[in-house]
């Protein structure tokens, strides 16, 4: 029979936007205090996550923010050539603010003004919500260039994006920004189908973890946007049932998945093993519950 059109229409809708914008704007307010040992350096705070893509719903409380540094980067110097690398490296000129200590900068200035509220975890600083204030992950980053030719500091090309370090010293790289324009555009070119279908499969998420079916954690909404983002166009058409129907049937009978690619275009989706993708058999295990989600209702 499938799931009604009733339910997934009121699925598509999206979640808090007032209190999310004041809940940004607080947090943002907080990181641009002229306090801050950072304050007079070159940085920008920014949403990323499922309220800066406009796919969050109403489950989900969390609003991520970022500030990252600029007057700092780090580097992916694997596509150089030895000749530009070499150049590179006589160009380089070692920073002075090293990452630990920009951390605990941002760290005390959420602090100052939030308390006891922050909280410092693996990957984000936590601040919880309080009153209206909704529940927020601050990554504290730093510039990340990947390279692609350095001729010299004036002439070089490069893709721009974040990178911090996890509680275990691991540095993590991302391009959020990539990942907003991209889904935006996508969105604009699916006649405005891909984020309310993005919501819907969140909400699919939220019911299987909800009966028991799936594991909390195995289909995040950076990769389920992603998973979509790789749907043809005109996969989305005149309803959400037939756009979950041929959406979930290029994936599983015509797409190559090793060939899927995050909504940044700066990773595969599906690998295993890889910090920046999505464990295929966590993919299938997500897909094959939501197929079966459908078929009984």
């Amino acid at each position: 029979m499938g799931i009604p059109e009733s339910q997934l229409e009121v699925w598509s809708h999206q979640g808090s936007i007032k209190q999310s914008a004041a809940t940004y704007h607080s947090i943002k307010d907080a990181l641009e205090t002229a306090s801050a040992a950072y304050h007079g350096k070159n940085y920008q705070v920014f949403l990323q996550g499922s309220y800066g893509n406009d796919t969050n719903i109403y489950s989900e409380s969390d609003v991520d923010v970022v500030i990252r540094l600029d007057d700092v980067y780090y580097t992916d110097l694997t596509s150089l050539s030895p000749e530009d690398k070499a150049i590179y490296d006589q160009a380089r000129i070692p920073a002075t603010y090293a990452y630990d200590q920009y951390k605990k900068d941002v760290i005390k200035a959420l602090t100052d003004r939030f308390g006891s509220d922050v909280k410092v975890g693996d990957k984000a600083i936590a601040v919880a919500a309080n009153g209206s204030r909704r529940k927020a992950d601050v990554i504290a980053a730093m510039q990340f260039r990947h390279y692609w030719n350095f001729k010299s500091s004036q002439d070089a090309q490069y893709t721009e994006g974040i990178c911090f370090f996890n509680g275990a010293g691991e540095r993590i790289a991302n391009y959020p920004k990539q990942h907003s324009q991209n889904l935006t555009a996508k969105h604009q070119d699916s006649n405005q189908w891909l984020k309310p279908m993005v919501r819907v499969l969140k909400n699919i998420r939220s019911k299987l973890v909800d009966n028991g079916t799936l594991q909390p954690g195995v289909a995040p909404s950076y990769f389920l946007e992603g998973l979509l983002y790789n749907v043809p166009n005109d996969k989305f058409s005149s309803s959400y049932a037939d756009a979950f129907v041929d959406a979930i049937n290029w994936i599983q009978n015509e797409a190559d998945k090793t060939k899927l690619v995050c909504a940044n275009e700066q990773y595969y989706l599906l690998r295993s093993g890889a910090p920046n993708c999505w464990e295929s058999a966590d993919a299938d295990t997500f897909i094959n519950a939501s197929i079966d989600l459908w078929n009984t209702w």
